[in-house]
């Protein structure tokens, strides 16, 4: 077992930027290889655009409350055992899910009425992207994943989400690039720089 604080920066690794400043909280990791997923991911959530930081449930709320339904942020999870929470607004108001982290993947916490098996992601990005395709599809295909809350089955849709800061048009680019599955195939075929710089966010949100 490999214990750090629960984003702790005095590891050594090249994808950290010396000026992050990383919650002091901790947790245990059950290998250096989870411990490095667990920075990459943080890494690439700093990016994002979308991604809070330390900001409480409450928090969350009142930022959603206002807007549309389907829109969500990822945030650190106020439970030291977890490490992020996806709060997203619903019909229903705004809903708090923890995102477990196990040895080499992240997965949306279960529900013990939820008999759906839920798929596990090398990124919590693209844990994301993956139920914001499913929001597209359609509900009959019994592909929606439900959130159980008060007596409630509630269809979890991300549509868009909440920004924390202005992207840069570099990376709206690379978002772009991203996104075309067609061009990501000939991702060999760029320029060594420009391959890196899509490799350091590899997600088309």
């Amino acid at each position: 077992m490999v214990t750090h604080s629960k984003f702790d920066n005095a590891m050594s690794s090249s994808i950290l930027d010396s000026n992050m400043r990383l919650p002091q909280r901790y947790k245990t990791f059950a290998s250096k290889t989870q411990y490095q997923m667990v920075l990459a991911t943080l890494h690439k959530l700093q990016e994002s655009g979308f991604y809070w930081g330390a900001i409480t449930g409450k928090e969350a709320n009142a930022m959603l409350a206002a807007e549309a339904t389907g829109t969500f942020l990822l945030r650190d999870s106020s439970d030291n055992r977890h490490l992020f929470a996806l709060s997203v607004k619903t019909a229903s108001g705004t809903k708090n899910l923890r995102i477990q982290c196990e040895s080499s993947s992240f997965f949306l916490q279960t529900d013990p009425k939820n008999v759906q098996s839920v798929p596990h992601f090398d990124c919590v990005l693209k844990l994301v992207h993956y139920y914001m395709s499913q929001s597209k599809g359609n509900t009959r295909s019994g592909s929606i994943y439900y959130i159980y809350s008060g007596g409630e089955k509630i269809p979890l849709e991300l549509i868009k989400p909440l920004s924390a800061s202005l992207s840069t048009l570099q990376h709206l680019c690379r978002k772009t690039v991203n996104g075309h599955l067609d061009i990501s195939t000939k991702r060999d075929q760029l320029p060594h720089p420009l391959k890196e710089f899509l490799q350091q966010y590899d997600a088309p949100i």
